[in-house]
Order: structure tokens, then sequence, then C-alpha cells
């Protein structure tokens, strides 16, 4: 079975692979959850925010968005010591304003899927990648979204960690089209 080139043999990351990175995702509660993990794997490597993803799930209350919006400095000294996650002052501080953020946003487009899918017209971008190599670190869209969440109070959301997100959520496919996930990721939205 031929998977995309950044794919170990580690069986977590190819079950993420394999079964969520690049699948159309329009679930509020999922886009927040990979917008906070893309935020705290700036500058470190997928797998590792991948093993601490249930640590994650667990310290940001399932991602619950009402929760961490409300977290004490109190709460966030306990993060700033939870070897589960990445504890990176910036970052976890980021997650809890990006929560607040997050509710802004839902406020005024009703869902965060509505506003986030905007960037891309509302379907998936299908890129027709041969090789890893071929497959931008950002986009015009990316840069777009970027921008635009920075004007809404988000952290840690340069043009980069949005591809990513965009990437990991199916806004984009870019599975290289030799992956046997090429195909079976181009669904259209509900």
């Amino acid at each position: 079975m031929k998977r995309c080139a950044w794919v170990t043999d580690d069986p977590l990351y190819q079950q993420y692979h394999d079964e969520e990175w690049g699948q159309p995702s329009f679930d509020d509660e999922h886009l927040f959850e990979m917008l906070i993990l893309e935020g705290a794997q700036a500058g470190l490597n997928w797998l590792t925010i991948l093993k601490k993803r249930q640590g994650y799930k667990k310290a940001f209350d399932n991602f619950n968005a009402e929760k961490m919006a409300r977290y004490s400095p109190k709460k966030i000294e306990a993060l700033l010591q939870n070897p589960d996650i990445i504890r990176n002052k910036l970052k976890v501080n980021a997650a809890v304003n990006n929560a607040r953020a997050y509710l802004e946003v839902k406020k005024e487009f009703a869902s965060f899927a509505d506003y986030i899918w905007q960037f891309v017209d509302g379907q998936p971008i299908i890129n027709h990648w041969k090789t890893l190599a071929d497959i931008p670190t950002s986009t015009t869209e990316s840069e777009a979204m970027s921008r635009d969440l920075k004007k809404r109070g988000f952290k840690f959301v340069g043009p980069t960690i949005c591809y990513a997100f965009m990437q990991a959520v199916g806004m984009v496919n870019d599975h290289t089209a030799d992956c046997f996930c090429y195909k079976k990721t181009q669904i259209q939205k509900p």
C-alpha cells in the first residue's frame, strides 16, 4: 500500500494518515481541535503532537472551547506543569486565547466551519502533486486565512500553520497522486 512519503512506519502516524489527514471535516469541534494542535506543533514534528494528542484532550477538557475560554491563571499554570502537552507558555496561552476568538467567530458566522471553509469557497481544493517536494508550505488561501484569523485575535496562525491545518482537515487534498488515500479524500461538502 503506497502512502505519502512523509508517513513513517509508526502505526500512529499511519493510522492518522490513512483515516484522518486530508479527510474533509465540517465539524466545528474537530476543526477547533486541529487548529489548536497545529499551533502547538509550530517548530516541532507532527508525530510529537500526535503522541500527545490524548494528553491534550484531557488537559484541555476535550477541546471544549467554552471551558477553555474561562481558564483561570491557576489553571494555565497547571497546564504549564503538565508533561502530557507541550509546556510552552506562549502556545498554552494562545490555545486559551484562541478558544475565546473561536467562540466569537461562531457567534458571528453561526458555525466555525462556515467561516473557515469560505477560504476555499466551501469545497476542497484537489491538488495533483507527484512528489512531496511539489507541495507548498503556504498558499494565497492560507495567507488570507492567516490574515483574517490574526485580525480576529487568533495566535499561532501564520500562513504555514494555516496551510498545515487546511491539509489536515481536508480543505486541500495534498495526498500525492500515487498515495492510496488520494482518491478517497475527494469528497464534496455534505
